[in-house]
């Protein structure tokens, strides 16, 4: 069990360093192109006018379908949100440049604590994942090694998956707003929690081994070998079955479609309850389940991502009105500064420095989620707390959230602009 534990760690810990390096890339594709930057004021230049207020305005007059405002808490224009949105977006890409690790998990926990309700930040957070995919036109040969049948297969059930997560998610919100908040904080926690304590024990490690590591914690090419689970697994000849990997291993493996669908499926859930692209689960499922190179892992959890991302957005939260687009357009924009900022602050600080920084914001987010779990069920009748005993714990797990967060943020920034020199030169000795 201890066993398995270390490994599902260590590939979740691989995935959201690959999720990453996309991150990045797109940041430099957009960033570094001025007919995307134009197509990204282009985007913003509704947000800038008011033009999501007179949205608002109208939602009571058109269908609830396409935006009761009901489903708007709230979805109108202040500076002061936009401004909120943009610093979220910035730290989300200081964690995922500095870090290199995905810092996509802070999104839905920080719009949550800043009484977003849970389903409008799942939807906001999957609309500004594939604007940010869209805009860095992720398909194009960067993508390295993707096997199209492999994708498009998974991609069926990530469909399928998807719809169920926004059905249940929808269905949760009609039936009370804080069930669905609570479901979506239930889940959080499980996931941080998780993922946390693993990044400490890397974390506490690394320090004791004395090993102070890359900022982004390096990273195998598992998959050559087969496990144990793999191989029964490749071994059940339910026709038809999925070639791939031709390129990497002599002959090639094979897959039933039948597990690239429930993998696909489970993705597509994961993704369209927690408004994330699933990266975290794609790649320890075809690594470590089914038996698939890290390199066409890679490729095709990045090719998944805009799929799966987009049709969750679009056809499950965006045609209900389950979008804040004044936050999505900001948190692009920060997040698209933030990940070039962190990025060259790993140029002058130790590895080892960053990958605690990484468990301490994981916990973080796990804290904030956690301390907001027994206000919900108290709301439901679940568990029975005073008013004054669900302030506290709400209170401590909102400071301990923004205040772990936003030194991360004083601390990187601050280190970009005393090393301007360095980094404007050659990188410092780690």
């Amino acid at each position: 069990m201890l066993n398995f534990f270390k490994q599902w760690g260590a590939f979740m810990m691989a995935a959201s360093r690959a999720h990453a390096r996309w991150e990045k890339d797109v940041s430099d594709t957009v960033l570094g192109s001025r007919k995307r930057m134009l197509i990204l004021g282009l985007m913003m230049l509704p947000v800038l006018i008011g033009g999501i207020a007179f949205a608002d305005q109208l939602a009571g007059s058109l269908p609830g379908m396409i935006g009761g405002k009901k489903a708007y808490s709230p979805a109108f224009f202040t500076t002061g949100i936009f401004v909120a949105s943009i610093l979220i977006g910035l730290i989300a890409g200081l964690i995922t440049g500095c870090i290199g690790a995905g810092g996509g998990f802070i999104i839905a926990p920080a719009l949550m604590s800043a009484g977003i309700k849970g389903i409008l930040a799942v939807g906001t957070d999957l609309f500004h994942i594939f604007a940010k995919a869209i805009m860095g036109s992720v398909i194009h040969r960067k993508l390295g090694n993707v096997s199209v049948p492999l994708a498009l297969i998974f991609l069926i059930g990530a469909i399928l998956g998807a719809t169920v997560g926004g059905v249940i998610n929808r269905v949760l919100y009609e039936i009370n707003p804080i069930l669905s908040d609570a479901f979506i904080t239930t889940i959080y926690s499980i996931m941080l929690g998780f993922l946390g304590i693993y990044a400490l024990l890397d974390f506490l490690k690394a320090r004791k081994s004395g090993d102070a590591g890359d900022a982004h914690g390096g990273g195998k090419s598992e998959g050559a070998e087969l496990n144990a689970l793999p191989k029964k697994l490749q071994a059940m000849k339910i026709p038809p079955m999925i070639n791939f990997d031709q390129e990497i291993i002599p002959g090639g493996r094979s897959i039933s479609w039948v597990f690239l669908v429930l993998s696909g499926m489970l993705v597509g859930l994961a993704a369209a309850i927690m408004g994330v692209g699933g990266g975290f689960l794609t790649f320890p499922i075809f690594v470590y389940m089914l038996g698939v190179s890290s390199m066409t892992t890679v490729g095709t959890d990045i090719f998944q991502i805009v799929f799966t991302a987009g049709y969750a957005a679009i056809s499950q939260y965006a045609i209900f009105g389950f979008i804040f687009y004044t936050l999505a357009m900001g948190m692009l924009l920060g997040s698209l500064v933030g990940i070039q900022i962190g990025a060259m602050v790993t140029k002058v600080v130790k590895g080892i420095t960053i990958r605690g920084f990484y468990a301490t914001a994981v916990l973080s987010g796990f804290i904030n989620r956690i301390f907001a779990l027994p206000g919900k069920l108290s709301a439901l009748d679940v568990i029975d707390l005073s008013p004054a005993t669900i302030v506290i714990l709400d209170k401590i797990g909102v400071y301990a959230f923004f205040i772990v967060l936003g030194a991360f943020g004083v601390w990187v920034i601050g280190t970009f602009f005393t090393n301007i020199k360095t980094l404007k030169g050659e990188e410092a000795p780690s």
